[in-house]
């Protein structure tokens, strides 16, 4: 980390709220007006809503992220964790991946430290489920499922066949109602080159404690996700909780039962726990209480926006909807980064603040292949769409707003491919232990060596291999 006598803003968090408040900051800023930092434990930022697609190998997983370092050539970047705020001395400690914990002195802060997956004390859970917050986890699931398809067509024994072809997924808001129709949808298609699986083999679960799914895109498309993901062979089992999955044998508060290696666990999301340590006010949920122009409440020089703020409304509260505070979506993550930066230029130069206001212009949601909903309000007018063009609509929001024109033509470039090109159902799932295989045939070697047997014949002795240099 380099040392300046420039005012520092410390950008805390490098997702989606962090990278466009950063490049806004940086677009606005004069030549040496200040030093931008942003610290993350990645060094790149995830577009959330194309995880389901990446899961279903629609998109590449490469394009579904962006290089910080890259997008932000003129920001110091650190790949570490803030895991403390001294507000009084404006200090954060920041703990690399390796190596000492360090200080970082700031002048202006953003917390955009998003949400994590929200998850209640279920038995077994931590040990069976699957999230669906990260590229890694999209990839993970994607290997997973076709691992399963592959143990299923390979296996004779029918307990272990029916537990592989069960695939239970838990929330049907976005992430869940998308992933499972992406992947129900791969695995439509993977089970034309697996001879002893047909799709009435397999059997999807989706799980949700609410009365309807998708509740995002208002009641009618919500019903229409519903009985279009049913017609596919999907349970739906709502107003409904998992009991209990140890073992992989998952027990629904509805009685229903059943014994799968895959429980996806989609069931919303909350606020990062860090922020508890940076001393903030907080709402009741555990959201940075920030006000209209998205300054933390009671600070003039401590910004926050996104998944882990709590930001007034003031379209819906203008239309009468009391205490309405803006949904956490990419919609109001994209918009609130851009009044964000405005204000930290602002704040720097001493000049007045700015509201954030924005009406909500719908939702889309993609459903597999050529299947979504899109609900499009244009003033008091509202627009729903299902089917194809819902998934046009899906596609086209969502690949204008991925950050960058280089991640722009790189996913649209994936789409274009699909058309002509069949879907991979390539399992991967060696890649998440890469050196297993190495160390098994090293191990067997060093230990024979530690012991005195001597090398196996036929390979090179000690003394006939160069010495490797130091370092």
């Amino acid at each position: 980390m380099s040392t300046t006598e420039r005012p520092r803003i410390l950008v805390v968090g490098g997702g989606y709220v962090g990278l466009y408040a950063a490049r806004r900051i940086l677009k606005k800023m004069r030549y040496g007006e200040a030093t931008v930092t942003v610290v993350d434990p990645r060094s790149y930022m995830t577009y959330q809503p194309f995880l389901p697609e990446a899961a279903a190998g629609s998109i590449s997983p490469r394009h579904v992220v962006v290089p910080l370092r890259r997008v932000l050539p003129q920001a110091e970047v650190l790949t570490g964790r803030v895991t403390s705020i001294d507000q009084d001395r404006r200090v954060a400690s920041v703990a690399p991946l390796v190596g000492q914990p360090y200080e970082v002195p700031f002048d202006y802060l953003v917390v955009a430290l998003g949400a994590v997956s929200r998850t209640f004390p279920i038995p077994g859970l931590a040990e069976q489920g699957i999230g669906m917050k990260g590229v890694e986890e999209a990839i993970g699931l994607r290997n997973h499922v076709l691992e399963q398809l592959d143990k299923a067509d390979s296996t004779n024994d029918d307990d272990v066949r029916r537990k592989a072809l069960t695939f239970v997924f838990v929330g049907g808001g976005f992430a869940g109602a998308e992933t499972i129709g992406e992947v129900e949808d791969m695995a439509r298609d993977a089970t034309k080159y697996y001879p002893n699986i047909k799709r009435e083999d397999m059997r999807f679960v989706l799980v949700d404690v609410a009365d309807k799914i998708l509740p995002e895109v208002g009641p009618k498309l919500g019903e229409w996700g519903l009985e279009h993901l049913q017609k596919r062979g999907i349970e739906v089992h709502l107003k409904t909780s998992v009991k209990s999955c140890v073992g992989g044998h998952v027990e629904l508060s509805n009685g229903v039962t059943a014994d799968s290696h895959t429980i996806v666990w989609t069931a919303g999301v909350k606020p990062n726990p860090a922020l508890t340590r940076f001393g903030l006010p907080l709402g009741p949920r555990g959201h940075v209480d920030t006000e209209a122009t998205l300054q933390v409440a009671g600070t003039d020089y401590i910004w926050s926006a996104g998944d882990n703020a709590q930001v007034p409304d003031l379209a819906a509260r203008a239309a009468g909807q009391e205490n309405a505070w803006c949904p956490p979506n990419a919609q109001h993550a994209l918009r609130q980064s851009k009044v964000l930066g405005d204000n930290v230029i602002a704040g720097l130069r001493g000049f007045p603040q700015k509201d954030y206001k924005h009406a909500s212009m719908g939702a889309v949601a993609g459903l597999g292949l050529r299947k979504g909903v899109a609900m499009i309000k244009l003033g008091k007018l509202t627009l729903r769409f299902r089917g194809r063009i819902g998934w046009y609509l899906h596609r086209g929001y969502h690949g204008m707003a991925v950050p960058t024109w280089n991640r722009k033509i790189r996913v649209f470039a994936d789409w274009t491919l699909g058309l002509f090109l069949k879907r991979e159902v390539v399992s991967l799932g060696a890649m998440e232990h890469p050196r297993e295989e190495f160390y098994e045939a090293a191990a067997p070697v060093t230990a024979a060596a530690a012991s005195g047997a001597g090398a196996p014949r036929g390979t090179d002795r000690p003394a006939d291999k160069p010495k490797a240099k130091a370092g």
